[in-house]
């Protein structure tokens, strides 16, 4: 849902609800322990009311992920990424969401299960929480500028995938905390050259 879908502010209050028990329940037990019913009890509203704001447990986390991602993008307009080239403002960025999404790796987990299982019905969830990240990145990119050009998006949207996918390494145990972070710097060391 969009803004402007979210209609009055009950509505707003009650999806704000839904994600904060997502995030409790998932915090609590991860993928698995985001039922729909625990939801709507956590969050006091019912089955069906759930359902009409997000149809399926995947919709629902990939939204909890993207407000998760709000938050970032909130803490980053308040604290600017330091750094004195492009690329360590993008490393120094991807640290600070990694070492976020590690503290909390029950959730990380749901959240990024979530994204991986992800079909076209999701899409608009997935766009959300794309765009979300490619606007850090260019924020991180480039903190002066009001625009960024098509390069620049492109750029930040490889940067998002092979970060994501870093991410589901290390949320599967295919990679260490290190690993992941080392990956990210080689990409960003390539990607943002000059």
């Amino acid at each position: 849902m969009t803004a402007e879908d979210l209609g009055s502010a009950a509505q707003r209050d009650r999806r704000k609800r839904i994600l904060d028990a997502t995030i409790v329940l998932a915090t609590k037990g991860g993928f698995d322990a985001v039922q729909m019913r625990s939801v709507a009890e956590q969050a006091d509203v019912a089955l069906g009311t759930l359902y009409r704001y997000f149809p399926s447990k995947i919709h629902l986390l990939v939204s909890a992920l993207g407000r998760e991602f709000e938050r970032a993008e909130g803490q980053l307009r308040d604290k600017p990424v330091d750094g004195d080239t492009t690329a360590e403002r993008v490393i120094i960025l991807l640290k600070r969401l990694t070492r976020g999404l590690q503290g909390d790796p029950h959730l990380t987990e749901a959240l990024t299960r979530a994204f991986m299982f992800a079909d076209a019905s999701v899409q608009q969830e997935i766009h959300a929480v794309g765009m979300l990240l490619t606007r850090m990145l260019t924020r991180a990119m480039h903190p002066d500028r009001d625009s960024v050009t098509d390069e620049d998006v492109a750029i930040a949207r490889v940067i998002g995938d092979v970060w994501l996918s870093a991410l589901v390494a290390w949320v599967t145990g295919r990679a260490t905390a290190a690993e992941t972070a080392q990956q990210m710097e080689v990409a960003v060391s390539l990607l943002l050259r000059g």
